[in-house]
């Protein structure tokens, strides 16, 4: 057959048949060159073009030196468990960077352009140096947990893979909706509480670090967020980083970090505004996931 002959008929054909070192090479190349993912088990000479061509080679400590050489897996027991064991552990460790990754460059976008924009109207700092840095070390924290978080099912069944354009959409999509909401903020803390220099800078600070911890049990599953089980070591920790921020105006230190003590009233409004950011972005992200399946799809079509 030719090459792109091969490559339309090489997914839908099961083999069972005794071919060359060639052929078997061109088969795997077939069903890589349509999209698919390619293990290969083998433990002789003619197995070596193989398992170097596959994705993943995969031997046993009893192979042919050839063939363990080739390949990028050797089982010590022939037990192919251990080999799902390690492709379920590496979804969920893939499945959980993408999450941070996601997290943090939305994050981190929404926050440039709030703070690029207050800057340029506001007759002070929207944050202090040190409250901003104060900001960053205790969002972090929970985020240390992101790595052991629980990962849906769904996101396990099939393999992913690295994909910039989707990042870069979530990125501009979910730190825009930030954005909208640190100028509601903004807004609330300047024209309805009528806001101090001290008094603005200490709102804000809370507003953006506990809606950095919430955002994160909204976006790191594409089911409502209340039906997916976060990681307990990520619950707690966001927990009690968002009582700490709540609590930190309150603290004997606060006057270090230049925070003031916020009426009830304008805490009442951060938090309002913060349950109005959590319900509009899981409307976003219903919206922004659908696309996302529907190009999917689409990709998918286009390569047959």
């Amino acid at each position: 057959m030719t090459k792109e002959a091969l490559f339309g008929i090489a997914a839908k054909t099961d083999l069972f048949v005794e071919i060359d070192p060639n052929q078997k090479e061109r088969i795997i190349a077939a069903l890589r060159q349509r999209g698919h993912a390619v293990g290969y088990l083998g433990d002789g000479i003619n197995d070596a073009p193989a398992l170097h061509t596959a994705d993943i080679g995969i031997s046993v400590d009893s192979a042919v030196d050839v063939a363990r050489e080739a390949a990028d897996m050797i089982l010590l027991k022939q037990d192919l468990g251990a080999l799902l064991t390690g492709i379920d552990d590496s979804r969920k460790t893939f499945a959980n960077t993408m999450k941070y990754i996601s997290i943090t460059t939305s994050a981190s976008f929404g926050n440039m352009i709030s703070m690029a924009f207050a800057s340029l109207f506001l007759p002070f700092l929207p944050l202090l140096a040190k409250q901003i840095l104060l900001n960053n070390f205790l969002s972090d924290l929970p985020s240390l947990a992101i790595a052991s978080d629980n990962v849906d099912e769904d996101q396990t069944q099939a393999p992913k893979h690295w994909d910039i354009g989707y990042i870069r959409r979530f990125m501009i999509t979910f730190g825009l909706v930030s954005t909208v909401f640190d100028f509601m903020t903004f807004g609330f803390l300047l024209y309805v509480a009528r806001a101090t220099e001290q008094a603005f800078q200490t709102g804000w600070f809370v507003e953006s670090l506990i809606t950095e911890l919430a955002i994160v049990f909204v976006i790191r599953t594409r089911k409502e967020f209340w039906r997916s089980k976060p990681g307990s070591v990520l619950a707690w920790l966001s927990l009690a980083t968002f009582l700490l921020a709540v609590a930190i105006p309150y603290l004997p230190f606060a006057g270090w970090f230049n925070f003031v003590v916020l009426p009830p009233f304008v805490m009442a409004g951060v938090l309002a505004i913060t349950a109005l950011y959590l319900s509009a972005s899981e409307m976003t992200k219903r919206r922004f996931f659908a696309r996302e399946n529907k190009r999917t799809v689409m990709a998918l079509k286009k390569t047959g």
